[in-house]
């Protein structure tokens, strides 16, 4: 699997927007991560669509994924889709028909997938797989930047992809997100996970291309080495 790192613009300098994404370009990441929150679904409020439409001017060529921390995302995936979003992720856990969801996002050509909550099995996202291009795993409670990583989710990122691989899913992508730095991504790449979105550990960074490739190496050393 191909190894992915996604700098979180939620852990960026709100002071100088335009400056932090043009610097994940050139750090060479794999894409752009916009954590979108309602203040209900999640106890905070983050960006609207007009950041991805930022994004997209200032850096067109970089790719913009999104995650809709949203009590509904059903009605607002239209309106991020054309701000530029390219990928669409939203929870299973979120008041909404899941199914409907995932197919009216592919039906505009964006990528998708479902997100679980630490306390959440990982089977509540088995029977939606086929419709998922990818599937995100929250390591730490969702609404803040900034947390502790919760070791106890590995285990589900493990069952996940042997259920996939099972399931002939094989290009199924698992992402992380959620107190990720070089050693919780290693951890997470052992149990299954190809996709890492990094905020402050990225951020805070001199020099963060040399840390996204550090990363990238790691975790491709360590892809799956608890599931074979």
């Amino acid at each position: 699997m191909k190894v992915q790192i996604l700098p979180s613009l939620l852990a960026a300098d709100y002071g100088c927007l335009a400056e932090e994404i043009r610097r994940v370009e050139a750090a060479r990441a794999d894409a752009l991560h916009l954590d979108i929150m309602d203040a209900h679904f999640v106890p905070n409020l983050s960006f609207g669509p007009d950041m991805a439409t930022l994004a997209r001017r200032v850096v067109p060529g970089l790719y913009r994924h999104v995650h809709l921390m949203m009590t509904r995302p059903d009605l607002y995936a239209d309106r991020f889709i054309d701000a530029g979003a390219q990928t669409l992720q939203f929870h299973v856990e979120a008041d909404c028909d899941a199914w409907a969801g995932l197919r009216a996002i592919r039906a505009r050509g964006v990528r998708t997938g479902l997100v679980l909550r630490p306390q959440t099995p990982a089977a509540a996202l088995f029977p939606y797989l086929p419709l998922c291009d990818e599937v995100l795993f929250m390591t730490v409670n969702p609404g803040y930047g900034g947390q502790a990583f919760m070791s106890e989710v590995l285990p589900k990122i493990g069952a996940l992809r042997c259920h996939a691989d099972a399931c002939g899913l094989n290009a199924l992508d698992i992402m992380v997100d959620g107190g990720i730095n070089l050693e919780t991504a290693a951890l997470c790449a052992a149990h299954g996970a190809n996709q890492f979105v990094a905020g402050s550990f990225l951020f805070k960074q001199s020099d963060m291309g040399a840390m996204i490739a550090q990363m990238r190496d790691t975790c491709t050393r360590a892809y799956g080495t608890k599931t074979r």
